[in-house]
């Protein structure tokens, strides 16, 4: 059986390991631009051994923004300034990967470590946000979004394929959609946010839609050899949720459309998800070895993931072909070579720089 060590092969592109850095959110970009710090941020990771690095939620338009402060790719400098980043990333044999998204109604917030709160339209620097229907988040996200009529719809889209487009450009070798935690995409296909009587919404059919004409609008521009992901929160561990056959069936017809791996969340389409499971360290392995298993499609999974000796049991076990670390690596950026030594790997100085590797 492969472990946590074992390289990947997915499409044309070959990962060193299992393991993925997740992309997490880090607020520190001026007009969507990433800078030294993201150098840093995500170099550092790829510098420590881990197999694909993946830049934080980057917003595909200046309104589909979490925060002001959010990277993005609706322009060529923030491309360029990108470019510059992937090129570290593949220097020190990792693959750089970049998620986009779409915030919704979820858009227009302060920073968490400032409240992590709406902020109002003009005086306080906010914006106008959308989503499918006119149901605010709740907790402290309190605006109602405007609901998006299907010319909205249609330019939400073109802005997914453009991103790709830039994405390609900048030198990302593995692209992710986020079509979870109650962004755009993930409120489209959930119940709980969705309330329209459109072709965009009530059934299943409906609810999907959006999910899966957007992934097949980028990968008609995304290269067939380079990896096309989806983070998709299949549960929300709340009432009136979809259950997770609907989930199944629609990670089927996502890989019908071009999809090659599925990176298995928490929807976090309302703030009154009490019930997830946060007692138990990798708790969605189970339910992305189901996925995997029925849809027929490679599984990620990430949450409560510290330990090495889970990481590898979740590869050795044949729930996941990928782990995804967040937390871990941002306590540790050497996580990875920390985890060969725990798991007795035969050198693991050769897991992370030669700079720190020899005097190891």
């Amino acid at each position: 059986m492969p472990d946590l060590f074992s390289d990947y092969r997915l499409q044309g592109v070959t990962l060193k390991n299992r393991i993925v850095m997740s992309p997490m959110c880090q607020y520190s970009a001026v007009d969507g631009v990433p800078n030294d710090w993201h150098l840093v941020h995500l170099g550092a990771r790829a510098a420590g051994g881990v197999g694909l690095v993946f830049a934080e939620a980057t917003a595909v338009s200046a309104e589909g923004r979490i925060t002001a402060f959010d990277t993005g790719l609706w322009n060529d400098a923030q491309a360029a300034a990108f470019a510059r980043i992937t090129r570290f990333i593949e220097s020190q044999g990792a693959v750089p990967g970049i998620q986009i998204a779409h915030a919704g109604r979820k858009a227009s917030a302060s920073r968490p470590w400032e409240g992590d709160a709406h902020l109002a339209v003009g005086a306080e620097g906010g914006w106008e946000i959308m989503g499918p229907s006119p149901l605010a988040f709740g907790g402290k996200l309190t605006r109602v979004p405007r609901e998006m009529a299907v010319a909205d719809i249609a330019v939400a889209q073109r802005q997914f394929v453009d991103a790709a487009r830039r994405a390609l450009e900048a030198g990302f070798k593995c692209l992710m959609l986020h079509f979870a935690h109650g962004y755009l995409a993930q409120s489209f296909f959930s119940p709980l946010a969705n309330r329209r009587t459109d072709r965009y919404g009530g059934s299943f059919e409906n609810r999907a839609r959006f999910l899966v004409e957007t992934l097949a609008a980028v990968r008609a521009v995304w290269p067939a050899r380079l990896p096309l992901m989806a983070r998709l929160g299949v549960l929300d561990y709340v009432e009136g949720e979809q259950p997770l056959e609907e989930s199944i069936e629609l990670v089927r017809r996502m890989k019908a459309g071009g999809l090659d791996l599925v990176d298995v969340s928490i929807g976090f389409n309302s703030p009154d998800a009490r019930r997830v499971p946060w007692g138990t360290p990798g708790f969605m392995g189970p339910v992305a070895a189901r996925i995997g298993r029925e849809a027929g499609i490679p599984t990620a999974c990430s949450w409560l993931i510290r330990e090495p000796k889970l990481a590898d049991e979740l590869v050795r076990g044949g729930q996941v072909e990928l782990v995804v670390v967040g937390k871990a690596l941002l306590d540790d950026p050497n996580w990875a070579y920390h985890a060969g030594k725990a798991l007795g790997h035969p050198a693991p100085a050769g897991l992370i720089a030669q700079q720190y590797g020899y005097a190891l």
